[in-house]
């Protein structure tokens, strides 16, 4: 047994089905009984390890069940509208809550807007139906969908297949360890009953989950048909995947003339503002955009909570770049941050992450440019920061058939909770396709400019408009029509696709007129007399063109859950006394005020320290109730406060009070002044606890837990 104990847990799994094998072949070739029995008594002696370890296991396993019960009964969060039986996917925030979600805001503020100098916006929720469609999110924002094909119900198809073969391997995994599945039926000798998977269909299966986001319509048909994917509480057939698009239609207007939808990102107003914003900086270039506000998606069955909700919080950034240069200046700085990275081929692979710095994924283009591994690197430092576990983070490459239409390469950081792997920042190289396509529908002119060092001469073809036969030929349309041919140039304002220029000119000799497309979706006859198009020398002095857009885009609820999750822990020896370790910069109070009794000798105190705090923009809550001082301790721990300052009579005689951490409990003793100064220095983070019980005595005189 004592060199069982040395086999890690792999080991120890693979050695339980080799000694299974053994067995098995032994008893094929009916061997003795006195030489299988010792090959049974090792597999005995081999589960009995392995089902020891997997005890301790699943008293380690995390419990979301008392998680969730201690947000609801802290008030972090709760269902919308639950006096009325609720609706999934809505959530309500409440004190703590929201003051959580707003101190992670703030740290994002200061980590980018501030620390990047990007101008900040908030645009409408409501969006007329126009920009979506040619944005592409009309035609292309949907999820597949499933039903139940008797009860109706119904499944996100992706995320049905995930659950079922995610299921099936953990039955597979105990099979062959001897061990039931939680839901296998038994057979009369009380063994589960049920075949192991054959080893080519359990890496299938864990290649598609590894893959699982390249599959689309007719491919993600089949897999659900050749798996034999089915509801999992009735183990009834689901229908073939349907498209659903997630956006939230609305009338706009008394009317309803205008149709449009609630916004499923806050990225369109971005870039329809990008002229103004261009402007605001100057002409200069490259910049960055940001904003923070609600986002809307009607998800097709929202079961995880926080994760998958329908009204969310959105913070996301648009960097605009010049599409031929995507170094990033401060790529230096965070070159040789480590990271998690799993590329496309790693996935095809199943072959897991890989940790490597980011200048090297940039330097081996595993990483499209260096201002996308710059905000990755800066993705990676913001999540590190507020408290999620850098082992349980990773970024995720996206597959070539789930990049979304407008993005030429985008990673995910990914943030592993007990719901498994959640995608929870998006950063996508966006390319140009959002500014080129609202420009050509509106024939807004979305670019910048570069002053050239050195002219360039040329000559070249170009188009001129008669703008005396075009305008009163068109009228109110002429904008639209003029639209097409401004859509024609490349580069600066005289370079033009001569290519395209040639063939209208041919075109227009033959015929006299061409048939052109305006921007707003109609057709106009345009006549030869209206148009020149000629060769001549042109000097380009300027070149215009439309910036490239690099996306961090931060999905904030997710966030908060995670970090929740990664946070919360029970003291050892005390399952009931649960814990929330928020680094004290996103906790949402910083420090409990606590007098040691209801005495009115302690008032001047709590005045004196509570003024303090509060000078120095530190949230905090005085507990002046009758409960023991170590409940009110408890109570604090379970809403994450890092600090607790203890008013004694002690105080009265020297104003000085304790000061006591919440992770460690330990606690020092100083005057009011320093006290506060110190909560200010932890909560600012220029220093640590350890510094600080380095510099102070720890104060052991009392026991207050």
């Amino acid at each position: 047994m004592a060199d069982l104990a040395k086999l890690d847990d792999a080991a120890l799994e693979a050695a339980v089905q080799s000694q299974g094998d053994t067995i098995k072949a032994l008893k094929a070739r009916k061997a003795p009984k006195e030489e299988v029995q010792p090959a049974v008594d090792h597999l005995l002696a081999l589960k009995a390890e392995l089902a020891k370890r997997l005890a301790g296991k699943d008293s380690d396993k995390f419990d979301r069940t008392a998680l969730e019960s201690l947000l609801a009964k802290r008030f972090f969060v709760t269902p919308s509208f639950s006096i009325y039986g609720g609706i999934a996917g809505l959530f309500d925030y409440g004190p703590a809550g929201c003051a959580l979600q707003n101190n992670i805001l703030s740290l994002w503020r200061q980590h980018f807007v501030l620390e990047e100098d990007m101008l900040e916006i908030e645009c409408t929720n409501l969006t007329p139906e126009s920009v979506l469609k040619t944005s592409g999110h009309v035609d292309r924002f949907t999820d597949y969908m499933v039903k139940d094909s008797k009860t109706g119900d119904i499944f996100r198809a992706d995320h049905l297949v995930k659950q079922v073969l995610t299921q099936r391997l953990e039955d597979d995994r105990q099979l062959r360890l001897g061990l039931a599945p939680t839901d296998a039926k038994k057979s009369k000798g009380g063994k589960p009953k049920g075949d192991v998977l054959e080893p080519a269909v359990r890496e299938h299966y864990e290649l598609v989950l590894e893959t699982l986001d390249n599959y689309q319509g007719d491919d993600l048909a089949k897999l659900i048909k050749d798996l034999d994917v089915r509801a999992p509480e009735t183990n009834n057939e689901v229908t073939k995947p349907v498209l659903f698009n997630l956006m939230f239609d609305v009338q706009i207007g008394p009317t309803g003339q205008f149709k449009g939808y609630m916004r499923p990102e806050t990225a369109q107003g971005h870039f329809l503002n990008f002229k103004k914003l261009l402007e605001f900086n100057n002409e200069q270039m490259p910049f960055a955009s940001a904003s923070i506000g609600k986002s809307f998606r009607n998800e097709i069955s929202p079961r995880q909570g926080l994760l998958r909700v329908r009204e969310f919080t959105m913070a996301e950034i648009e960097h605009y770049v010049h599409p031929e240069r995507k170094n990033h200046p401060r790529f230096p700085e965070v070159r040789d941050i480590v990271m998690p990275l799993y590329s496309v081929q790693a996935q095809l692979a199943a072959a897991g992450p890989t940790k490597m710095s980011i200048g090297d994924a940039v330097a081996k283009g595993i990483v499209n440019n260096e201002t996308l591994g710059y905000f990755m690197a800066r993705i990676y430092l913001f999540l590190v920061r507020i408290g999620i576990d850098p082992e349980r983070l990773r970024f995720r490459q996206h597959m070539a058939n789930e990049m979304a239409h407008y993005a030429c390469d985008c990673w995910d950081a990914e943030i592993k909770s007990s719901y498994g792997w959640i995608e929870s920042v998006g950063c996508a190289d966006r390319s140009a396709f959002d500014l080129t396509a609202h420009s050509r529908r509106t024939g807004e002119k979305l670019i910048a400019r570069e002053t050239l060092a050195e002219p360039i001469i040329r000559d070249a073809l170009v188009l001129e408009i008669d703008k005396s036969k075009f305008g009163p030929a068109f009228k109110k349309d002429a904008k639209a029509v003029q639209g097409y041919f401004e859509g024609l140039m490349r580069g600066s304002a005289d370079e033009w696709d001569e290519e395209k220029l040639a063939e209208i000119d041919a075109k227009l000799k033959a015929d006299q007129q061409i048939t052109v497309v305006g921007t707003d979706g109609n057709e106009y006859v345009v006549k030869a007399d209206m148009l020149k198009i000629k060769r001549k020398t042109i000097k380009i002095s300027v070149r215009e063109y439309t910036p490239n857009v690099i996306e961090p885009s931060f999905g904030i609820g997710r966030i908060l859950y995670a970090l929740l999750e990664h946070s919360y822990f029970v003291r050892k020896g005390d399952e009931q006394r649960a814990v929330f370790k928020f680094p004290a910069a996103v906790a949402p109070f910083k420090a409990l005020v606590a007098p040691i009794s209801n005495s009115g000798d302690f008032a001047p105190s709590i005045r004196q320290v509570v003024a303090g705090l509060r000078q120095n923009g530190i949230s905090n809550k005085v507990d002046d109730s009758g409960t023991s001082i170590g409940r009110r301790y408890a109570r604090n721990d379970e809403l994450g406060t890092p600090f607790a300052v203890t008013i004694d009579f002690q105080t009265v005689k020297d104003g000085t009070v304790t000061l006591r951490e919440r992770d460690t409990t330990k606690q020092i003793r100083e005057a009011i002044p320093v006290i506060v100064g110190v909560v200010r220095d932890l909560v600012e983070e220029r220093t640590t606890w350890d510094e600080v019980i380095a510099k102070y005595p720890v104060f052991v005189a009392q026991d207050l837990e």
